[in-house]
């Protein structure tokens, strides 16, 4: 169960805050857990609170070379608009926040086990474990912002992420659907890459 692994620390909507990570930063202010909608051609996300309200959306343009996504509040209000850089050995995303704000993400620094990745523009540092699927959100000073986990083998994508700077929540939630969308690119490059392997050999 999520609530007492070390180090996948996932946990649904209702749960108690994983024990982990109450340990280490104490409880979140908050916490948000997503949710992506199966078979949808706009990789459609519903953002909801421990009561399972919806508090942000999600969506991305389709068909679009540049996974241009958009994410809004729950009265339809712009947060954040997000978009895939082409023709990079790195891939990289630029998130623009409706205050105008703007940062980029990467995963050029990352490696198969323990990742780090500076995110440019903000000066803060995500740090993750992909065995783990846990992911720590730090600022310049090294403070805890957030914390995000994935779902093991989920058909919705299912993420959670407790947050303990809650005056950056937006920020965070852009974040956290960019990394979302990273990760289900790398899920596809990999399977890609095995399909491609494997029909070699044959």
């Amino acid at each position: 169960m999520g609530v007492f692994s070390k180090y996948h620390r996932f946990r649904e909507a209702g749960e108690e805050a994983n024990v982990n990570n109450v340990a280490e930063f104490g409880q979140p202010a908050r916490s948000l857990f997503t949710s992506s909608k199966v078979l949808s051609l706009h990789k459609a996300t519903d953002i909801t609170d421990e009561q399972e309200n919806i508090v942000y959306q999600s969506r991305t343009k389709f068909p679009s070379l540049h996974d241009k996504t958009d994410i809004t509040d729950r009265d339809g209000a712009q947060v954040a608009h997000i978009e895939r850089k082409l023709l990079t050995l790195h891939e990289r995303h630029f998130i623009t926040m409706a205050d105008g704000t703007a940062f980029q993400l990467s995963n050029e620094l990352w490696h198969l086990v323990r990742d780090i990745s500076n995110i440019e523009g903000l000066g803060w540092v995500l740090k993750g474990n992909i065995a783990g699927l846990n992911f720590r959100l730090y600022d310049g000073n090294e403070n805890i912002i957030a914390v995000i986990s994935q779902k093991m083998l989920s058909l919705h994508d299912k993420y959670c992420v407790d947050i303990y700077q809650p005056e950056q929540e937006r920020i965070v939630v852009a974040i956290l659907v960019t990394l979302q969308h990273m990760m289900a690119d790398r899920a596809a490059s990999s399977s890609s890459a095995s399909f491609s392997s494997g029909s070699g050999s044959n």
